[in-house]
């Protein structure tokens, strides 16, 4: 991910730059779980001082992205397998519900917005672009329920399981599947079933969570058999953060 100088002008501080770049390569698996996050050199590549780096830090690990590890310092948060399920079974109960309330209220350009998203996310052969597209698909379906609060809990509960995601669409059959379903929520959606819509959702994200954990058990039990790789020394954070920095940021950003 890169930023061009510009950018920084056009957000609220170098700390909020910061925050969403570190938040992008950890959903985009660029940084690894278990990564750690130097304060030191994250600042050298943003040329920024140390101050904004420990605050965006800290608002990553306020969502649960980060940790605080002894002698270590910030580094990628990794979730169990009982911490990933309590996420997708929480979206199962407050996603069908948001969605009931949008169905009543939705209007033709919202569904036309939802149809785009569905076909770009089907035809996209990207796979960095799909988390990016399956969350505008769902989003573009709740918007219109007028319940901000309920959008903001559900875009932090997606930012924690994000980077598993991508990897389960990407590493397993699950954009078929996924391409499938989404098609089936908008058809009840323009057929204003909200019930049926709403059952639907509550399918695909716990059909989804099954489908990532059992990825999940055999990508960990590999990792076992094979020794873990303490990500936080190979230097990989290092090159991502130089990828997101892009050697564009921080003219006048402290």
């Amino acid at each position: 991910m890169k930023l061009k100088a510009t950018d920084i002008g056009q957000m609220a501080s170098a700390s909020e730059v910061i925050f969403e770049a570190l938040r992008e390569a950890i959903a985009q698996g660029d940084v690894k779980e278990g990564e750690a996050l130097r304060q030191d050199h994250i600042a050298r590549m943003f040329n920024v001082s140390r101050i904004p780096v420990r605050e965006a830090l800290t608002r990553l690990e306020e969502q649960g992205l980060v940790s605080t590890q002894r002698y270590r310092g910030a580094v990628v948060a990794r979730l169990s397998i009982d911490e990933i399920r309590e996420i997708f079974e929480f979206r199962a109960l407050l996603e069908p519900e948001i969605l009931r309330y949008s169905v009543a209220r939705m209007t033709d350009d919202a569904l036309e917005k939802a149809r785009r998203f569905a076909r770009a996310f089907a035809t996209e052969t990207d796979g960095a672009r799909w988390g990016d597209l399956n969350r505008s698909f769902h989003y573009a379906l709740y918007e219109e329920a007028g319940r901000p609060y309920y959008l903001q809990t559900i875009s932090t509960a997606l930012d924690r399981v994000d980077r598993y995601l991508r990897a389960q669409l990407v590493l397993t059959a699950g954009m078929d599947r996924a391409r499938r379903e989404h098609q089936g929520i908008l058809d009840a959606c323009i057929a204003r079933d909200a019930a049926l819509a709403a059952r639907l959702t509550r399918d695909h994200i716990l059909g989804a969570c099954d489908s990532l954990l059992d990825f999940l058990d055999r990508q960990r039990a590999g990792e076992t058999r094979h020794g873990d790789v303490d990500a936080g020394d190979t230097g990989t954070g290092d090159t991502a953060m130089r990828d997101m920095a892009g050697g564009h940021m921080g003219k006048g950003t402290r």
